[in-house]
């Protein structure tokens, strides 16, 4: 009696997806020139404070931790700040969620009453943010801000290049390629989809293939699946059967 092979192995696949933090270089890119060259001026901010603003996933939470740890300043969170902050150089990331408006409020006058620098991040410019605290709020549409837009078409390829590398996915260039077609122009966009895929493929038990990702992505907002049989057959697959008219 023949022996049954055993049934490929699928790992699980958690529901947590932990966010990935870049640790190389950041990628030189004409949406984040202008912050670049700003944060090689520190001496030039004016009230020695800046802020980084824009959309999740361009990379200000990176150019902001690259910055702390190269000019050696303490790198807070705005969730977590509370009470009075000892005067430092800071760079404070998600600086528009703040747990205490008050806690911001003594950062900046701290900084400022040293001469000390601090390095902002948000989603929108700092006179923007929705605070209730009038005299914050006057600090903060004093303090010069600079925003980082959604990536370049070049960018947004090693961006997801990146985000499979430090998943450990193998995924073919033409798979790639095929993804950022069909993906939105948008870097968080670009993390969900590699978040999915990473799901999707641990699921599977195997590699990211077109058809994975097909499969994976139908129901994502933004994702368009254009229909193309000739890259469904170079993937090993076969033509659906053309309907009766």
């Amino acid at each position: 009696m023949a022996i049954p092979e055993p049934a490929p192995h699928r790992q699980l696949a958690l529901p947590l997806d932990l966010p990935l933090v870049f640790r190389g270089p950041v990628l030189p890119d004409r949406s984040n020139a202008e912050a670049r060259a700003w944060l090689g001026r520190v001496e030039a901010w004016p009230v020695g404070r800046l802020a980084l603003f824009g959309p999740a996933g361009v990379g200000k939470s990176h150019l902001l931790q690259l910055q702390a740890e190269a000019c050696g300043w303490r790198l807070l969170s705005g969730p977590a700040l509370r009470g009075v902050p000892e005067p430092a150089p800071t760079a404070l990331d998600d600086a528009d969620a703040v747990a205490e408006e008050a806690a911001l409020f003594h950062l900046i006058n701290a900084c400022a009453a040293q001469g000390l620098p601090l390095l902002l991040a948000g989603r929108a410019p700092p006179a923007r943010w929705n605070v209730a605290l009038p005299d914050l709020a006057s600090r903060l549409r004093a303090t010069a801000a600079v925003g980082i837009a959604e990536p370049s078409e070049g960018l947004l390829a090693t961006l997801l290049a990146r985000h499979f590398a430090e998943r450990q996915l193998h995924v073919p260039e033409a798979v790639q390629d095929w993804l950022l077609a069909r993906l939105p122009r948008e870097a968080a966009a670009i993390a969900d989809a590699a978040a999915r895929l990473d799901r999707a493929a641990l699921a599977a038990g195997g590699a990211v293939t077109r058809g994975l990702a097909r499969a994976a992505l139908a129901d994502w907002p933004g994702f368009r699946a254009l229909d193309d049989v000739s890259m469904d057959l170079l993937d090993g697959g076969s033509p659906s059967a053309p309907a009766l008219l």
